[in-house]
């Protein structure tokens, strides 16, 4: 299946202007389009990235979420200066049971886990975020629906976490095993769109490899709302990517 491609990462939010404003300092990222659906976070011009869209939904994350974002540091000061700087802003530290270990679990103002990581060559060229990290109870067989269904390709040598990429820029896909089953909507979800103009024919593609309908309460949108083998729900948005 080659007819999707990801198009961008949607958070569900109690006040979307306050978060995107967040994240747009965290990232150093701009503000993009905003009105009353939706207030969207960009990636600067030029720069590789998965651009933001903040939602209003009501009531507030409880963690710890399947899907969360692992930001990239340089070196070990840097990735100091990086969290004092997001607690700074209203970050929180979170504990998710990550015991001892080099990097930073913390939480935005909604409630939503993230991670600063330390240095790591393998994430050269990313941009500020390094990763978009989805908890898997199978992540290989999750990585390789995916793959499928993002268009990106598997990282070589990723091991024990199957990982995909859209060429050599921007951030990696990441695929965790250890998660429950999917119990509840999740707070962030990924959107697709049709790679080409047919977009009967992604849907169908989409459906054979995995996919199911699900019901989250929409009504009267332009897109088809879904539900990876896992459960994770993400959209197929109209028009080609």
């Amino acid at each position: 299946m080659s007819g999707t491609r990801l198009a961008n990462l949607v958070v569900d939010a109690a006040d979307p202007g306050a978060l995107a404003s967040f994240w747009a300092q965290a990232l150093e990222w701009r503000l993009g389009h905003r009105d009353e659906h939706e207030v969207d976070v960009d990636p600067p011009a030029g720069e590789p990235g998965l651009p933001l869209v903040f939602v209003p939904v009501p009531g507030g994350g409880r963690g710890p979420h399947r899907l969360h974002l692992d930001l990239d540091s340089s070196s070990p000061a840097e990735q100091r200066q990086t969290v004092e700087h997001l607690l700074h802003l209203g970050a929180t530290p979170a504990d998710v049971g990550q015991g001892d270990v080099p990097w930073v679990v913390l939480a935005d103002p909604e409630g939503n886990e993230f991670c600063v990581l330390e240095p790591r060559p393998e994430y050269e060229g990313t941009g500020r975020v390094a990763a978009v990290v989805l908890g898997a109870e199978d992540a290989p067989a999750l990585a390789g629906f995916w793959a499928a269904a993002s268009g990106w390709d598997p990282v070589p040598g990723s091991g024990a976490v199957p990982a995909l990429r859209r060429g050599t820029t921007g951030p990696c896909l990441e695929f965790v095993a250890g998660a429950g089953p999917h119990r509840e909507k999740n707070r962030w979800h990924l959107d697709v769109r049709p790679a080409g103009g047919d977009r009967d024919a992604a849907l169908r593609a989409l459906l054979r490899a995995g996919a199911r309908p699900v019901d989250v309460g929409q009504r009267g949108v332009a897109w088809d709302v879904l539900a990876d083998p896992e459960g994770n729900e993400f959209c197929l948005l109209p028009g080609p990517a």
